[in-house]
C-alpha cells in the first residue's frame, strides 16, 4: 500500500471539507441522529484510509487525532467565539 500522498494540497483539503460539510447539513437535514452521521463518516474515512495508507500509517493518524481530543482543541470548537470552557 502507498503512503498519504505528499502533494495533497489545502485547496484540496478545503474542497473535502466544504463537501463533507454540505454532506453533514443534508444528513442533519433529514433528520439522521448526529451519532449515525458521525459513525458514518468515521467508517467512511477510516475505509479510504485503510485503501490508500499501510496500518502504521492510518495508526498515526489516529494518534494525531486522539492527541487532538486530548489536547482540548475539539472542547475549544464547541465553544462559542471568545467563550469560556462549558463543563
Amino acid at each position: 500500500m502507498q503512503q498519504a500522498p505528499a502533494d495533497m494540497t489545502p485547496e484540496d483539503l478545503s474542497h473535502a471539507g466544504s463537501v463533507v460539510d454540505k454532506a453533514i447539513e443534508y444528513m442533519m437535514e433529514q433528520q439522521i441522529a448526529p451519532i449515525s452521521i458521525a459513525s458514518a463518516l468515521l467508517g467512511g474515512a477510516l475505509g479510504l484510509l485503510a485503501r490508500t495508507m499501510d496500518d502504521r500509517a492510518v495508526a498515526a493518524v489516529l494518534r494525531n487525532a486522539l492527541a487532538s481530543v486530548e489536547n482540548g482543541e475539539l472542547a475549544e470548537a464547541r465553544q462559542p467565539h471568545g467563550g469560556a470552557p462549558q463543563a
